[in-house]
């Protein structure tokens, strides 16, 4: 049962307590638009930066990408491990022969695109401590792009108090 407030200033008290306690959000997507069909962009610095403006100390950002070819996921922004990632997806799902998918009849050749990014992931989701991203050592963001050449969307949403 909801308890009543007798002194006025306890009543303020109160009401900015939970003020300070509410749950804030912000949503900003970033456009991206590779001209190659393929790579691997580090957005670390626009995640930080959407968490800074945010407001929110304590929480979460969701970082998603916002196409069915393309890819959010965290780990070490390393050349080496770019290069070794494209190896390894073009050896999981190559490119060609296009005709070898089902997918391609439709007159699409980014059926290889469709798998890569489903091997690497939709997105992320990063805790945000003291306003801050609460990652791991050598822990970034990246874009993977797998049918580049046209604009696309990644959706950055913080939640939290």
């Amino acid at each position: 049962m909801p308890q009543r407030l007798k002194d006025p200033q306890q009543k303020s008290k109160g009401s900015a307590l939970l003020q300070s306690l509410a749950m804030k959000s912000r949503t900003e997507h970033l456009t991206m638009n590779l001209p190659s069909r393929r790579g691997f962009v580090n957005i670390t610095r626009e995640v930080e930066r959407v968490v800074r403006d945010s407001g929110v100390q304590d929480g979460m950002v969701l970082v998603n990408a916002m196409h069915i070819t393309a890819s959010v996921f965290i780990n070490d922004d390393e050349s080496g491990l770019h290069h070794d990632y494209e190896v390894w997806l073009e050896k999981l799902a190559p490119h060609e022969p296009v005709r070898g998918y089902r997918h391609n009849d439709t007159g699409e050749d980014n059926a290889d695109a469709h798998m890569k990014r489903q091997v690497m992931g939709r997105e992320v989701v990063v805790a945000v401590t003291e306003g801050k991203l609460d990652f791991g050592p050598w822990e970034q963001i990246f874009y993977g792009e797998f049918d580049g050449r046209r604009k696309k969307r990644v959706l950055i949403k913080v939640i939290g108090e």
